[in-house]
């Protein structure tokens, strides 16, 4: 069977954790490919709420298995955390993570805090120690899941990375002294609590293939962060695109499918960088505070403007989208008149591409298109009557994404349980 790929077409939040969840019932296996504890989901399952960091959405069907694959960076006390908390509930999750995923240690978090500390502009960085993390993995000073199981391995490691570290910190002007002792008692106690679910997952995932079973990857975080095709350098620090799904999990291209790209039915972006159609109004409030609009990781209000269909259109060409989920779409009733920004004004010129220097991307005025909005309805009600009992303007706003994108919409979502979401056949 092929995979099936979930991917955010914004700047992130766009409610990707509510659709692989929601995928991930039909699915055998659920892979989650990029990224660290800088992302968070929200899952909500009969009213009850979920946040997690790590985890794939996919833990949440226990009878499936779920991965964390090799290009997830791995804080260990944040997985085991959140394990615990799973437990607690009665949750025993089906989990394997990659023996080659990297390790977050101690110093990429002091790393992350000094490095903003010392930048002239600072990125918004949720100094988690994710890039630091990253670029010693790029610069093969990283330290992976299978060292933590083996004593020797990373008592070698820390001995040659730890005083380079100490060396870095000095030359910052930074007092920290790092414990090579305590790092490595603290890491191998971590090992021996997550050694069970430590595997080579990119076979585990390639005997899935064979056995002719569904398998689901799950994207965090946009398109718009990802480290090559984002507005860098307000971007993280991994590949958040379709190519980063077969790095980060180790599969052949050629086993995707579905590319599913998830849609905000408006804009929103934590954080510092350029955001052309942000409301610094009363209805960017209410927007944010409707779709409660604040950052699952760091519980940061997120800017929030109309949708902008340069950024989508940008990510649809990125990706090669076979369908859409738009999300959110509950959020915008009452709201009399919406708008969707379907190209830039740059100076005298009309820009219809998305542009890779934010220096321009700032400048851009938006050009938008008008609709009439719809009222508030009960939306589980409209729910279970499906696609043709949405109210005639919400389905003109889904013909003009559909249109504008070039993409069909395959998922429309009415709220944050999986019981509210329709199915376009």
């Amino acid at each position: 069977m092929p995979a099936t790929m979930i991917l955010g077409s914004q700047w992130g939040d766009e409610g990707k954790g509510k659709i692989t969840d929601y995928f991930a019932g039909k699915a055998d296996v659920t892979v989650r490919f990029q990224g660290g504890t800088n992302a968070g989901h929200t899952i909500v399952v009969k009213d009850e709420k979920f946040k997690f960091h790590l985890l794939p959405s996919g833990v949440l069907h226990p009878e499936k298995k779920s991965i964390i694959g090799n290009g997830v960076v791995v804080d260990p006390k944040v997985l085991i955390d959140e394990i615990e908390s799973l437990l607690k509930k009665g949750i025993t999750p089906n989990l394997l993570i990659s023996e080659r995923a990297n390790v977050i240690m101690p110093y990429h978090k002091m790393m992350d805090s000094a490095e903003e500390k010392l930048r002239g502009k600072k990125i918004g960085t949720t100094k988690r120690g994710i890039g630091p993390c990253y670029s010693d993995k790029i610069s093969r000073y990283g330290i992976r899941m299978i060292d933590l199981t083996d004593e020797k391995a990373l008592k070698e490691k820390l001995r040659t990375i730890i005083p380079i570290k100490q060396k870095i910190f000095q030359a910052f002007g930074e007092d920290t002294v790092l414990s090579n002792d305590e790092i490595l008692k603290e890491y191998l106690e971590y090992g021996k609590k997550l050694k069970k679910y430590v595997a080579d997952t990119s076979l585990i995932i390639a005997r899935a293939f064979d056995d002719k079973k569904n398998v689901l990857l799950e994207g965090a975080q946009g398109t718009h962060l990802d480290i090559d095709h984002g507005t860098y350098p307000f971007t993280t620090s991994s590949s958040t695109t379709a190519g980063g799904g077969c790095t980060g999990s180790g599969i052949s291209p050629l086993k995707i499918k579905e590319i599913i790209g998830v849609v905000k039915a408006y804009t929103t972006r934590v954080g510092e960088g350029p955001l052309p159609t942000e409301l610094k109004d009363e209805t960017g409030k209410h927007i944010r505070d409707r779709g409660g609009e604040y950052g699952t990781t760091t519980g940061r209000p997120r800017r929030c403007g109309w949708l902008d269909m340069v950024v989508v259109n940008y990510a649809c060409r990125i990706n090669g989208f076979t369908s859409l989920a738009v999300t959110k779409m509950d959020v915008l009733s009452g709201i009399k008149k919406l708008k969707i920004c379907k190209a830039y004004h740059y100076g005298d010129r009309i820009i219809n591409d998305f542009p890779a220097n934010p220096g321009i991307l700032e400048k851009c005025v938006p050009v938008c298109e008008e609709f009439n909005g719809w009222e508030e309805k009960n939306w589980k009600e409209v729910v279970k009557k499906g696609y043709n009992a949405l109210p005639d303007n919400m389905k003109k706003y889904l013909d003009f994404i559909s249109s504008s994108s070039k993409v069909p919409v395959g998922i429309v979502s009415l709220g944050p349980g999986r019981e509210e979401t329709i199915e376009l056949k």
